[in-house]
């Protein structure tokens, strides 16, 4: 099992440098950070970019894997995006990885500071579909042409491409049947993080059930559920994973029997959310993610 870790982009790069340097050195497989322009309780504070921040990350790490947990279309354009994500893979030399999601329904600030207009959960479901298809023709077609709802591109040049070929892998965050579809098609790895529940233990059950409903979506789309990474947010659940050292070691175990190949927990913050401790941390990447990291 492959083991990430999400590092916040709040902190000034004194700050921030030293846990993306960290992660590495503790043995993470993959380290992530949010794309928002800002994000639920933490607007009021301090928040920075992702793509400049996963630039700066690359430049200080070798060999662990970077990406966005997740990027939406909401303020993206796929043309002028497909050209950063070029960048960044070019300066990561091969390690971005691409987390992609439909973005949340109302309230969500990243919308509401935009003045965009609501959208149903279908609506956001065509959009997503759009930005997928339209950043995969980007990615790996030189002179692309894409014509949507939401999103076109006319003659649009990917020269040189990206360092990963054909492209950086996509996880794809699916909950719905139809998003799932999506992540059978584009995906390299699939994304969940449950459903919302009251107890740790209805929350692991609702992880199950999607596990199995992307089960599904694979044999419809015909793809072999060998060739799909599946990667589990475990803090989306009513228990922080870094709380403890037995908590994250019984979720990596819960997780491994579920078939996920990669779990993402949060470095610790000071108070919510992922409130906890620096130590646990220390602790699991000393005594735990040994056992359980996939690097090379």
């Amino acid at each position: 099992m492959r083991v990430g870790i999400v590092i916040l982009p709040e902190d000034r790069w004194w700050a921030a440098e030293p846990k993306w340097r960290a992660a590495e050195e503790y043995g993470f497989d993959h380290a992530w950070t949010y794309d928002h322009l800002g994000w639920r309780s933490l607007v009021d504070g301090p928040w920075f970019s992702a793509v400049p921040t996963l630039t700066a990350a690359a430049m200080i790490t070798s060999t662990i894997r970077l990406g966005t947990f997740v990027v939406s279309p909401v303020f993206r354009h796929p043309v002028p995006f497909a050209r950063e994500l070029i960048t960044l893979d070019d300066v990561s030399d091969g390690r971005l990885i691409l987390g992609m999601g439909a973005g949340v329904g109302s309230p969500d600030y990243d919308a509401v500071v935009l003045e965009q207009p609501e959208l149903t959960a279908k609506q956001r479901a065509d959009r997503f579909v759009e930005f997928t298809e339209a950043l995969h023709g980007l990615l790996t077609t030189d002179h692309f042409d894409y014509r949507g709802t939401y999103y076109s591109a006319r003659d649009a040049r990917n020269l040189p491409g990206p360092v990963q070929r054909p492209r950086m892998p996509f996880v794809i965050a699916a909950n719905s049947s139809r998003t799932m579809r999506l992540a059978a098609r584009f995906g390299t790895g699939w994304a969940t993080t449950g459903q919302a529940r009251e107890t740790v233990d209805a929350w692991w059950r609702s992880v199950a059930e999607l596990s199995a409903r992307f089960d599904d979506a694979l044999e419809q789309t015909g793809r072999d559920r060998a060739n799909v990474a599946r990667y589990l947010q475990l803090d989306a659940g009513p228990l922080f994973s870094l709380s403890s050292v037995a908590a994250f070691t019984d979720a990596a175990g819960r997780a491994a029997e579920l078939g996920f190949t990669d779990i993402v927990t949060h470095w610790p913050r000071s108070e919510g959310p992922y409130e906890g401790h620096e130590s646990v941390l220390e602790q699991v990447a000393e005594e735990v993610l040994p056992g359980l990291t996939g690097r090379g």
